[in-house]
């Protein structure tokens, strides 16, 4: 994992300091100095992640309870879960689909990644590690704050769809996506899950 890291870096600073060439000096000396920060803060969170031991994640069921019937409006037709692993790693998934009373759509699931903590749960959720903010001629996507928890959002204003990630207590990882539903909906479903009674299941 250590090598995957300093791989990581390399390849980023790469990236961030060739994106600087043809520029004015200032200009350059601003973009490596902003770069040399952001590798600086990537490097301090891999560290800080890569360091933690892997726990045992918790029994899919435990998971599988925090979807409600009913969420965002929209009701639950499926709910299933599964505990799964290779080389000695190990997550525990569950998942939940809802239907509204048209054509409104929400898929959830919530990942326990204890069992590969650190690199691997910022594979699942790079966005976690990175500032986002991007507009398009129909909709958005950015890293934001969602319910206290470092998160991501995008929305589509023409498909009605979008979706919003959060991760919980380093190790959570909360996915809704939604298909002709407003993103209140979607936020509205991330709230009824209770991110809160998550953050405390062991």
């Amino acid at each position: 994992m250590k090598t995957s890291i300093t791989l990581s870096l390399v390849l980023a600073s790469a990236l961030l300091l060739g994106a600087c060439g043809g520029k004015k000096a200032e200009q350059e000396a601003e973009k490596e100095e902003t770069a040399v920060d952001a590798l600086e803060a990537f490097a301090d969170k891999a560290k800080e992640i890569g360091d933690r031991k892997a726990v045992d994640p918790i029994d899919f069921r435990k998971l599988k309870d925090l979807m409600p019937e009913k969420i965002g409006g929209l009701s639950r037709t499926e709910a299933t879960g599964e505990k799964s692993g290779a080389m000695g790693f190990t997550v525990s998934t569950a998942n939940a689909k809802y239907k509204g009373e048209g054509d409104e759509s929400l898929d959830i699931e919530i990942v326990d990644t204890g069992g590969i903590a650190g690199v691997s749960t910022m594979a699942l959720a790079g966005w976690s590690m990175a500032e986002i903010d991007k507009e398009t001629t129909t909709g958005y996507e950015k890293t934001t704050k969602i319910e206290g928890y470092k998160g991501f959002e995008k929305y589509d204003n023409e498909s009605k769809s979008g979706e919003l990630n959060v991760l919980v207590a380093d190790r959570f990882v909360v996915n809704v996506q939604g298909n002709n539903v407003s993103i209140d909906q979607l936020k509205g479903a991330l709230k009824d899950l209770n991110l809160a009674k998550l953050s405390d299941l062991k």
